[in-house]
């Protein structure tokens, strides 16, 4: 096991290099100058060459390549030419936004996943309606989703979820960043369960689609196993049914869920720069659409690096995972 995941962390390392490389390399084929965002259209030529200097694009392409491996490797992704701040100060409240947008995501996928795959498996006339219903939202874009949950528990039941913001206190001053796990430090409950509530409307938005997923595959692979000889076998020597699955069924069916999973999280990763636009969600989403909007690349390229950056962790984690529910995984 050792061996195996320690195959899969320089893997990792690889792929964040050449993820590096493309970001680098997409920023010197691009068409605009971003001299010219940094100091303005009608800037002196002596200004555009200072800056030229300052920036550090009057350097060899190695080196300037080597400066953005290193800056990313210590946080530092050079100056926003927008605002003129370092890149890393502007992310420093934005990236906890996306991280515990994500985490709660990825929690209720696999709750979604788990809770309805008993119901996808129903049989009869109302399995089959029931399928459908979740092959519709399964295919439904997060957007889709999010204006749809906006509408339902923010307009239609009088605001029973906050519909925009991140909490209705602000954050605060000595704050991790992560609002609900400063609400249970600070020992306030009312700012724990505000935060709780403007979360789960566009966590819901980004995991809707891959939880309905991830129960669709999780019911076949069930049935697959309830239906094989061993299972038949275990019901034969007086085991019970839900022993069954829990025991037998489930882990069996987890490989593929697991596999699946780790696909639906890169696409929740990159529904999460619409749903945070929806939502007023002041997290990489938003800051990345700002900074397009203007040509800051980058402030683009720092978002497409940690995004890419956490796409490829949270892969490299599904394949642990994997590796220890299922001894052939690691034997391959």
């Amino acid at each position: 096991m050792l061996s195996f995941v320690g195959k899969r962390l320089g893997s990792l390392v690889v792929v964040l290099f050449f993820l590096t490389l493309l970001v680098f390399t997409l920023g010197k084929v691009a068409d605009s100058d971003p001299v010219r965002t940094y100091v303005g259209v009608n800037a002196s030529v002596e200004a555009v060459e200072a800056a030229r200097e300052e920036l550090g694009l009057d350097d060899p392409i190695p080196v300037q390549f080597a400066s953005f491996v290193g800056g990313a490797v210590q946080g530092d992704f050079g100056v926003s030419l927008a605002s003129k701040r370092p890149i890393s100060d502007e992310l420093s409240t934005r990236l906890p936004a996306t991280l515990e947008l994500a985490g709660w995501a990825l929690t209720l996928t696999v709750l979604i996943g788990v809770s309805l795959a008993s119901l996808y498996s129903r049989p009869g006339r109302i399995g089959a309606v029931l399928r459908f219903v979740f092959f519709s939202a399964a295919s439904a874009p997060s957007f889709l989703i999010a204006m749809l949950s906006v509408l339902v528990f923010y307009k239609w039941l009088g605001g029973m979820l906050p519909a925009a913001g991140r909490s209705s206190y602000g954050p605060y001053d000595d704050g991790t960043g992560f609002y609900v796990i400063d609400g249970i430090l600070h020992a306030s409950p009312t700012y724990t369960w505000d935060a709780i509530q403007h979360l789960l409307l566009p966590a819901l938005a980004a995991s809707v689609g891959a939880g309905v997923a991830l129960a669709r595959v999780l019911a076949d692979g069930i049935s697959s196993s309830l239906s094989s000889p061993w299972a038949r076998t275990a019901r034969a020597l007086g085991e019970r049914e839900g022993t069954i699955v829990r025991r037998h069924a489930l882990r069996n069916a987890s490989s593929p869920a697991l596999s699946l999973l780790a696909v639906q999280a890169g696409f929740m990763v990159s529904s999460l720069v619409v749903v945070e636009q929806v939502f007023s969600w002041n997290g990489l989403g938003s800051y990345l659409s700002s900074a397009i909007g203007v040509g800051d690349f980058p402030a683009i390229a720092a978002v497409c690096l940690i995004l890419g950056a956490v796409y490829v962790v949270l892969n490299t984690l599904v394949d642990v995972a994997l590796a220890a529910v299922d001894p052939r995984v690691r034997l391959s």
